[in-house]
């Protein structure tokens, strides 16, 4: 891959790296420990992610079991089943992230085509862009694609009852 593309291509991989811990956050009937991923406690005056103060486990499917590492106690968060119309929601919320997400990619897309176009004022055939814009379109279908398959897993993941 030319070096002008990689950076595109890195750049896409990052945002669809973010859809992805995005879609990770939103619990789907099922105890999922990374809602807990945002959430931070005061550890001696300092603002601590709760998986570094203490164990958290899954040991059942709706039940999230926090153990602190500094004394005996247990926290169990239950979670409610999720109603058919709440579910409907989710997969809403998760359709328009994955919109955003094509969005990112897209945009990505169409800054690299404007670097191209402005190295056709320099040494560079316009076939040579040409490559590099095809190229580019390559990665951004690849990834628009990805993208969708991650939506129908997570919607499907989340109307599994």
């Amino acid at each position: 891959m030319d070096a002008r593309v990689q950076v595109y291509s890195d750049k896409m991989q990052k945002a669809f790296e973010f859809l992805e811990a995005d879609f990770a956050a939103i619990r789907a009937g099922r105890a999922n420990p990374h809602v807990l991923d945002k959430l931070r406690v005061d550890y001696y005056g300092t603002p601590t992610p709760i998986q570094q103060v203490g164990n958290v486990t899954v040991p059942e499917a709706r039940i999230i079991q926090i153990a602190p590492s500094n004394d005996g106690s247990v926290i169990r968060l239950v979670f409610p089943e999720l109603t058919e119309e709440r579910r409907k929601d989710l997969v809403k919320e998760v359709k328009k992230k994955g919109e955003e997400g094509k969005v990112a990619i897209r945009n990505i897309r169409r800054d690299g085509n404007d670097a191209f176009k402005k190295l056709a004022k320099t040494e560079v055939s316009e076939d040579e862009i040409k490559g590099l814009e095809e190229e580019l379109q390559k990665l951004t279908d690849k990834y628009v694609k990805d993208i969708d398959a991650l939506i129908d897993s997570k919607s499907k993941e989340i109307m599994t009852v």
